[in-house]
């Protein structure tokens, strides 16, 4: 697992996916561990897999003050653990999903951002709209800073998932 250095202070960003047992309290370990180690999550995503007795754990870490390699370490040693990828940005799919609740003044505006960036409109009445957006983390982050310029009222976004890419 690598290591490169962040930036004066900006996260260092690494992706952890998981693969668990899907039983009671796996979850509340794992956290638990990071809160024990002083590790930063920076988001988390849990999912059960094509195999409804497994789950996978996408866990983005800032390893600005530690290793990538540490935290895999700790995983490994939990019972429930079963296999521990970090997933590279340049070899991985990442994706992540956003809901917007914005004010509809200028729902013409609203409407090029969400069709610039692929989403669609889930929901509207006359004073607001809630538009969804999946994309890559990067893409949802312009297109946040995009529709902040109409009036985000409420905002959600679920946290990176990500698969490597075929062959790897």
């Amino acid at each position: 697992m690598t290591n490169t250095t962040a930036v004066d202070g900006e996260p260092n960003l690494r992706i952890l996916s998981v693969l668990v047992e899907n039983r009671f309290g796996v979850l509340a370990r794992i956290a638990g561990l990071f809160s024990r180690r002083g590790f930063n999550i920076f988001s988390l995503a849990v999912a059960p897999t094509d195999d409804p007795s497994r789950s996978r754990i996408s866990i983005v870490v800032d390893v600005h003050n530690t290793d990538a390699t540490q935290i895999a370490k700790q995983l490994d040693k939990l019972v429930n653990v079963l296999d521990i990828k970090e997933l590279q940005p340049g070899s991985s799919v990442e994706q992540e999903l956003m809901l917007a609740r914005v004010r509809a003044a200028d729902l013409e505006a609203v409407r090029q951002i969400i069709d610039e960036f692929g989403g669609s409109i889930d929901d509207s009445n006359e004073q607001e709209v809630i538009v969804s957006v999946h994309a890559h983390p990067n893409q949802l982050d312009l297109c946040e800073i995009a529709l902040r310029k109409c009036g985000i009222v409420e905002l959600q976004r679920t946290g990176r998932i990500a698969l490597g890419h075929l062959g790897d």
